[in-house]
């Protein structure tokens, strides 16, 4: 099949790899344009323009689509080339660029959707994360057939995948992109041949995975231990969970909920022990949360064990 792919980071190039890999022609990638990146904040390609350009793959970064907004001469330029290209259907995963229903309405076979989620649950940016953070036992890849909604369009193909009691967003991801990359080469033949029926989303279910904000890094220590552990592995590795003790903000990498016959009466945040026996523990408003990997700024990331001999913590809360 001639297929035109739009993507953008690790997670679309996956997709990306396997549609190369299974033989399927790629006339075009669609990506988002270069962004500053690292310490020296050069600019960066994405994955998937890192992945077309070392095969060969002619790449495209418009910075819109859309012919009504303010970069309409662009969205112009970008829909002109798209209309002379030969393409039986687009695939698009992670792309980050709303697909206009001028564009939708070009390939044949239509624009089609790697989602990382069981639909209708969390529709929206960041499903992974949030899927996690709400202890999700599940969640999945939805091949779906796209229209102008977020998200909205009649299933083609899903499969689920268990969600570990330790996964991070980031081992999660990479299981998600693998399953992505499996079910969209296993989708398009059968695609192409009639054998997938659209199904709609149910009308009950629908969640909506809102894009994660650095806000809300910062733990509260007023909530269970449970959340917070959940938390802390759904912002693995973005935006990274936050605390703050004796003014000095520390990044939590991992962390253990106890179980709650250790609950103390202590008053959420407080410091219950920072030592070689215990480890660091931290009175929550339910239950008590061990932090288990830590690091404070400009330095690594540290086991509890180590951290504390380069930052002795004697008493105190955390705020």
């Amino acid at each position: 099949m001639n297929i035109l792919f739009a993507g953008t980071p690790e997670f679309a190039a996956a997709a990306l790899a396997a549609l190369h890999a299974a033989g399927h022609h790629i006339p075009l990638v669609l990506t988002q344009p270069d962004r500053p990146a690292g310490r020296g904040l050069q600019l960066q390609a994405s994955a998937v323009k890192q992945f077309a350009v070392a095969h060969g793959i002619p790449v495209a970064q418009p910075v819109s689509l859309r012919l009504d907004g303010k970069h309409a001469q662009a969205a112009q330029e970008a829909h002109a080339l798209l209309q002379a290209t030969d393409f039986d259907v687009m695939v698009v995963a992670a792309y980050g660029l709303i697909l206009p229903l001028s564009i939708l309405a070009l390939p044949r076979l239509g624009c089609i959707n790697i989602h990382a989620s069981l639909l209708p649950r969390w529709r929206g940016a960041a499903p992974i994360h949030r899927a996690i953070e709400a202890g999700d036992a599940e969640t999945g890849i939805t091949i779906m057939q796209m229209d102008e909604g977020l998200d909205t369009g009649p299933m083609l193909l899903t499969q689920s995948l268990p969600i570990a009691p330790t996964d991070t967003s980031a081992s999660l991801h990479d299981k998600l992109a693998a399953l992505g990359a499996e079910l969209i080469v296993r989708a398009l033949p059968l695609l192409e041949q009639g054998q997938l029926r659209a199904t709609a989303q149910p009308a009950s279910g629908v969640t909506y995975a809102a894009k994660i904000s650095k806000d809300e890094a910062l733990l509260d220590f007023s909530q269970d231990a449970q959340t917070l552990e959940r938390k802390v592995r759904a912002f693995n590795p973005f935006p990274g969970a936050l605390a703050h003790f004796g003014g000095v903000p520390l990044k939590i990498w991992q962390a253990q909920a106890l179980p709650s016959s250790e609950r103390a009466s202590a008053a959420p945040g407080t410091l219950l022990s920072a030592d070689d026996r215990h480890g660091i523990l931290v009175a929550c408003g339910n239950g008590v949360l061990g932090l288990d990997t830590l690091q404070k700024p400009g330095a690594k990331r540290l086991p509890a064990s180590a951290f504390i001999q380069g930052f002795p913590m004697a008493g105190g809360s955390f705020d």
